[in-house]
């Protein structure tokens, strides 16, 4: 096989949900976000594992995504969309009963006029300044909308992955200012908020890239598994260079392991020269540049040369790739490639 495996384990990511759930109260409902095609790894598989872990409400970026979501799950399970009703989507919203949070007045005219009593919700803005209404805004409309009995009011955190920010506490306030006295489920924490504490779960939290093995849930397990083929073995000699640039030169008598992977299959180039795959427990330098379907490992050191080394697993999550090239593991994780053979582990895909 010339692909890489990317073996999603379900079990984790239902293990993962239920520490997340276990993190709140048991008056607050968890909730999954599962936009991205689940976070890069597929929304049919993550989405029921997740339903079949606990979880009732979910989330994604566009109706679009909703379709795919309620084509996975069935008709039971309700289903968000942050973007909110987009020109084009009321028949997708009422056919598929998607959710849509409402991010400005154009939106809710648009839905109480196309989809009179249809389910919705509301997205404010507490300080991110990116989807939401803003406070003077909803203060203008907030009676009207209320009277129409929302679903759900949110907002979003612009800094809950760093506990210490000034921004947590300033939108916590902004956004019990706004929402002071509703009778509805409210919601600002994702990931980021429900390690936050209780102070920030409300209602509803709905974790996202926590679910899925990344930062800044240390806890969490890892889900992504990516082994990479070995194509070839090919021995150098002290001074050689390998790859595009010659930027990797031999020290010393080497032995260079061609890998099937590069930046078409989400491994960016700024890794190269400095990241590692492994041999079992063995680390094995990333030598040379990063090319489009091609890595060049240093495995001069293993006893034995395996038909596959490890990118993503037990000792180096996505997060570790990022903090090397400079990224996030969001990144990371939602551009691993369509070219992978994906095999889910664990639980009933």
């Amino acid at each position: 096989m010339g692909t890489g495996i990317l073996t999603i384990d379900l079990d984790a990511l239902a293990a993962n949900w239920r520490a997340l759930d276990a993190a709140s109260a048991a008056t607050v409902e968890t909730a999954a976000t599962v936009k991205a095609d689940g976070y890069g790894l597929g929304i049919g598989a993550v989405a029921r594992t997740l339903a079949r872990a606990g979880a009732r409400r979910f989330f994604v970026a566009v109706a679009e995504e909703g379709a795919a979501l309620r084509e996975a799950l069935g008709p039971g399970p309700q289903v968000h969309v942050y973007s909110g009703h987009m020109p084009g989507d009321t028949d997708m919203i009422a056919d598929l009963q998607l959710i849509p949070m409402l991010n400005s007045i154009e939106q809710m005219t648009r839905h109480f006029e196309a989809l009179p009593g249809h389910p919705f919700g509301v997205q404010l803005d507490s300080g991110m300044n990116r989807l939401g209404m803003e406070p003077a805004e909803w203060a203008a409309v907030r009676a009207v909308v209320m009277a129409q009995k929302p679903d759900l009011v949110m907002s979003h955190l612009a800094c809950a992955d760093e506990p210490d920010h000034e921004m947590n506490p300033r939108q916590l306030a902004a956004f019990r200012e706004m929402t002071a006295g509703l009778d509805c489920p409210l919601s600002i924490a994702a990931t980021g908020g429900v390690l936050l504490g209780p102070d920030y779960h409300f209602g509803m939290t709905r974790p996202g890239i926590g679910l899925y093995g990344g930062m800044p849930f240390e806890d969490a397990r890892p889900v992504a598994h990516l082994s990479l083929p070995i194509i070839q073995i090919r021995p150098l000699d002290a001074g050689e260079p390998v790859g595009y640039g010659n930027s990797w030169h031999a020290d010393a008598p080497a032995r260079i392991a061609t890998v099937s992977a590069g930046y078409a299959d989400g491994i960016t180039r700024h890794i190269s020269n400095q990241a590692v795959l492994f041999a079992g427990d063995v680390p094995c330098p990333l030598v040379g540049r990063v090319s489009m379907d091609l890595l060049t490992i240093d495995v001069t050191h293993l006893p034995e040369v395996p038909s596959h080394l490890d990118l993503l697993g037990v000792h180096q999550t996505v997060d570790d790739i990022a903090d090397i090239a400079g990224s996030i593991g969001y990144e990371v994780l939602t551009q691993l490639g369509r070219r992978y053979t994906r095999r889910y582990k664990g639980g009933m895909a």
